[in-house]
């Protein structure tokens, strides 16, 4: 029997979701890997940072436990997964599926010297890495993220992200407001959102007069969720050759912190 790592899921919290995970493909062999051990793998790799190749013996093969990762995220099962556990967080809180308010920003974050797909440099945080648009509800909770090169400008970022944010159907029938910070200023980036759909853009800027840590309205919220990213090693740097893998490993994290708030 598997070890039980503090990067494990407990059983209670892994019967959440397991009804959700695909079942074997029919005409094939009978499908030998126990899934609660191929997500505890999984998740060993997210909270400890390590290879692939050094996952614990007493899990799985390394390979078979790529290739769920790999699978996954192509047919949107770590996506779907996360926005499942997302709207049972939301009603465990007290809240509808639907957020009315929501945060827009960006974190940037160094590459690993292998990676060479969608880098550039943020030369305003001078980092050569990518940036991770990011939206997320009140309570902090992730709506959507997406993976860019650092180079890309926020304003072009926020629209890639917000346009798939629209796309989630009555996941956000409520939304109405975006908060963002001076990054996005501009009446383009204001009209194009009120336009595509009818959302309305809230600058918060910080005071010119201030100096050091500022706490600033609705702002400290999507910065509290860079901060619960930091508990992740794999997430501490984008070790991810492809930025879809880079957004996986964010979902990845995201499912686990809220099922252990729910169980």
């Amino acid at each position: 029997m598997p070890k039980a790592y503090t990067s494990s899921l407990s059983r209670a919290q892994f019967e959440l979701i397991e009804p959700l995970l695909p079942k074997a493909k029919p005409g094939g062999r009978p499908r030998s890997a126990d899934l609660f051990t191929v997500l505890n793998a999984i998740l060993y790799v997210v909270v400890q940072g390590c290879k692939w190749r050094d996952i614990p013996g007493d899990l799985l093969p390394w390979p078979t436990v790529y290739t769920y990762f790999r699978n996954w995220r192509k047919d949107g099962t770590w996506t779907m997964l996360h926005d499942r556990v997302r709207g049972w967080a939301r009603a465990d809180a007290g809240r509808p599926e639907s957020p009315s308010e929501a945060i827009l920003d960006s974190q940037s974050v160094a590459t690993a010297t292998m990676v060479n797909k969608a880098v550039g440099y943020a030369a305003g945080k001078k980092t050569k890495g990518r940036k991770r648009h990011a939206v997320v509800d009140t309570l902090g909770l992730l709506l959507c993220v997406v993976v860019t090169a650092a180079s890309l400008p926020e304003r072009e970022g926020g629209k890639r992200v917000l346009e798939k944010v629209s796309q989630m159907g009555q996941t956000v029938a409520r939304l109405y407001l975006i908060w963002v910070d001076g990054g996005y200023r501009g009446p383009a980036f204001t009209q194009w959102a009120m336009d595509a759909f009818r959302w309305v853009i809230h600058v918060v800027l910080r005071p010119k007069e201030t100096k050091g840590f500022v706490l600033l309205k609705k702002r400290w919220v999507v910065e509290r969720t860079f901060g619960w990213w930091n508990w992740y090693r794999r997430l501490s740097k984008d070790y991810e050759r492809l930025p879809e893998s880079s957004e996986a490993m964010i979902y990845i994290a995201m499912t686990r912190l809220m099922l252990r708030r729910l169980a």
